[in-house]
């Protein structure tokens, strides 16, 4: 079989190989992991952006609307008021 030197080399270069193989995938997995977070916020930052302008178009609508019929819109204001302090109260 092998000698204690021979097993002793084969061993240490498989030390090497491995040590040299976990140093990579190491790296490859924090390269790989980095670039998925960057395209993440990346769907995150666009997602923002879309819902920024959804609520400013929102927004306008909602003031148009109050604009139009005010008493009825603060008549459903002090109804949802009215509401919500009464579940607050029971709570």
């Amino acid at each position: 079989m092998f000698g204690s030197d021979a097993l002793r080399d084969e061993l240490q270069t498989l030390k090497v190989d491995l040590a040299r193989l976990l140093g990579t995938s190491a790296e490859e997995a924090f390269d790989r992991s980095k670039t998925q977070a960057e395209a993440l916020a990346d769907q995150i930052k666009a997602a923002l952006s879309d819902l920024s302008e959804t609520l400013s178009q929102e927004e306008a609508q909602l003031s148009r609307i109050i604009s139009e019929r005010p008493v009825t819109s603060l008549t459903s204001a002090f109804a949802l008021g009215v509401v919500v302090g009464l579940l607050v109260r029971s709570a």
